[in-house]
């Protein structure tokens, strides 16, 4: 009976964990488009900045009145880390500008296959057939879905290349660093997001002004815009410690493979609230395709060989958790 009450209480963590990063992601992406289209706040690495400083006053403000526990965190692997997560956000940025918007999706959609790699070869994990058929699948239903002109150069199929293995290392060492200091994810954040939003705010405007040729400093911060701005940054708090909570309690694959129901939601939801241009019978059917793959993916690796790690395991340090981490193998997707 134990066994079956702690099956379907991590079976709810899982569900609400993944329903936070859901409502999270879809709804920053919603606030940054209206921001950006409407407003003319088109400073994107500027706001990630703004987003890490958010969520260093929120990690330093429950630190100091006791919800986080105090942990340990090697310096060598922060900058590791930010290193890898500013690499993704400048990469993703520079690609977007200098590829065109169906090469921009494309490189977005192997980083499954990355993260896929890194997993085989760093993590010793072995998929099974129907888990790398169901993979196959949604990449395809979100390619019909997302895919349409596809042109690239040189310097940003460079930049694409960098944004796609940065995004993948900086996912696949959330995982890895909260198995092997056992630390919750809202301990990993504040050893983190200091880091990140120094450095992007650092570099941010400078890059900004290279990717716009607009200056942040002389954008009309009116009324409006201003709360759409903390809207941003308050819900990006709640997108940072979901991803890290996701990806502590799954995989950096299988964020990956069920993010894209987010990529589903966000056309859904565009075609809702922003019109129902570029709805089409191909755009629906990749739709199908990408949720059935998702389904399959959830069935397939969760049973005895889906997706296991063979003889592989992390030294641990004391439990510093503030928020669960499932220390049960991978069949748990």
């Amino acid at each position: 009976m134990s066994s079956v009450s702690k099956g379907d209480r991590k079976a709810s963590l899982d569900a609400a964990s993944w329903l936070f990063n859901v409502v999270t992601s879809v709804g920053i992406i919603l606030v940054n488009k209206a921001l950006m289209a409407t407003y003319g706040f088109s400073f994107a690495t500027t706001l990630t900045g703004l987003h890490f400083a958010t969520t260093t006053l929120l990690t330093f403000i429950l630190k100091s009145l006791g919800y986080i526990q105090t942990s340990h965190l090697p310096f060598s692997d922060i900058i590791k880390f930010v290193l890898f997560a500013n690499f993704s956000i400048v990469g993703m940025n520079v690609s977007l500008m200098w590829n065109s918007v169906g090469f921009y999706q494309i490189a977005k959609l192997s980083m499954i296959p990355v993260s896929c790699f890194l997993e085989v070869v760093l993590d010793n994990v072995r998929y099974s057939r129907d888990t790398k058929l169901s993979i196959v699948l949604v990449l395809l239903g979100v390619a019909v879905c997302t895919v349409t002109d596809v042109s690239v150069n040189t310097k940003g199929f460079v930049a694409a290349v960098i944004a796609v293995w940065s995004t993948a290392l900086q996912q696949y060492y959330v995982h890895f660093l909260q198995r092997k200091y056992s630390i919750g994810s809202f301990n990993l954040l504040g050893h983190t997001a200091p880091a990140q939003a120094a450095s992007l705010l650092l570099v941010g405007p400078f890059l900004d002004y290279f990717l716009t040729g607009k200056r942040v400093d002389a954008y009309d911060y009116g009324f409006t815009s201003t709360l759409f701005i903390i809207l941003s940054c308050t819900i990006a708090v709640g997108t940072n410690l979901s991803q890290f909570i996701c990806i502590g309690r799954f995989t950096a694959v299988t964020f990956q493979v069920l993010g894209h129901m987010k990529t589903i939601l966000v056309l859904i939801l565009g075609f809702i609230f922003f019109g129902k241009e570029g709805l089409n019978l191909h755009v629906v059917l990749g739709m199908i395709v990408a949720i059935a793959g998702m389904i399959w993916y959830g069935n397939a690796s969760s049973k005895p060989g889906g997706k296991e790690r063979r003889s592989f395991s992390l030294p641990k340090t004391q439990d510093y958790s503030a928020v669960p981490v499932s220390s049960e193998p991978d069949t748990k997707e």
